[in-house]
């Protein structure tokens, strides 16, 4: 099929037409392969790779080395999606120098298409400052995992009228302040759409509802790839680490029997020139 570049003004055109669009994480060269291959609109090279990929506890430690680092090879194995680099936690909350320097390293180094970073009204100017960079800014309200200490754990957020109204007053903050979208993370639906009928500017959600624009995935989660944790809201398509556990022990099983590798995966010198070796 004829494919073009996705950009923001895509996302804006998709919205205003009432078309919905998706977004999945990945992290390395091949999984952003087959993402954009399936025509995943958006992907989201996520700080969520420090439990998924880096082992992390929660996303905290992750750096900006390590984020730079997966979209490099996120980049290279994708043509056609909107690629968002994560901003790890600490890489924008010092000041707006530090947003705007570590933003651009994401663009200049990592090929990134656009930014994300968490907050509401609390980083509005820093969001402002980054956009007026030129640097394309994706808000991220809701549950926050960089704040998960704050917020009492992985739980719904804007559960009673204060807490409903606050994520709605972020999600205008944030459209104010120039972000090109906003991604809602355990909201509840009725409040995820509301926000989306108020917004000029897309929503993504995760775990917030069918009515947000756009709608996004932590891979490993719908892939059966990661069972530490696996949020309500996180639909597996398919249990890859039953697969590759089975694939694994049928390797091993082989190996340990001395049938693999067989004569058809081994390489062959002709009989006189062996006979030449001594």
């Amino acid at each position: 099929m004829d494919r073009k570049k996705i950009t923001p003004v895509d996302l804006q055109t998709m919205k205003n037409e009432g078309k919905k669009f998706s977004m999945l994480t990945a992290y390395d060269y091949p999984m952003a392969l087959l993402e954009d291959r399936a025509g995943i609109e958006v992907i989201l090279v996520g700080d969520s790779l420090g439990m998924t990929v880096l082992g992390y506890e929660n996303t905290i430690p992750v750096t900006m080395e390590e984020m730079i680092h997966h979209t490099k090879a996120v980049t290279r194995g994708s043509k056609y999606a909107l690629i968002i680099g994560d901003m790890p936690f600490m890489s924008y909350n010092t000041s707006e120098q530090d947003a705007i320097y570590n933003a651009g390293r994401f663009m200049k180094e990592g090929k990134a298409d656009a930014i994300k970073l968490e907050g509401g009204v609390s980083v509005k100017e820093i969001v402002r400052a980054i956009v007026k960079a030129g640097i394309p800014v994706m808000g991220h309200i809701g549950l926050t995992p960089q704040t998960i200490s704050m917020l009492g754990g992985f739980k719904v957020q804007g559960k009673d009228a204060q807490a409903a109204q606050k994520i709605i007053d972020d999600a205008l903050e944030l459209e104010d302040a120039g972000a090109f979208s906003v991604l809602l993370e355990a909201v509840p639906a009725p409040i995820a759409q509301k926000v989306t009928e108020r917004l000029k500017v897309p929503t993504i959600g995760i775990g917030a509802g069918v009515h947000c624009d756009g709608q996004v995935l932590v891979v490993h989660d719908m892939l059966g790839l990661f069972d530490r944790f696996t949020p309500k809201f996180a639909k597996r398509y398919v249990n890859l680490s039953e697969q590759m556990l089975k694939a694994f022990d049928a390797y091993r099983e082989d190996v340990l029997k001395g049938v693999f590798p067989t004569d058809q995966h081994s390489f062959h010198i002709d009989e006189k020139e062996l006979g030449k070796v001594k």
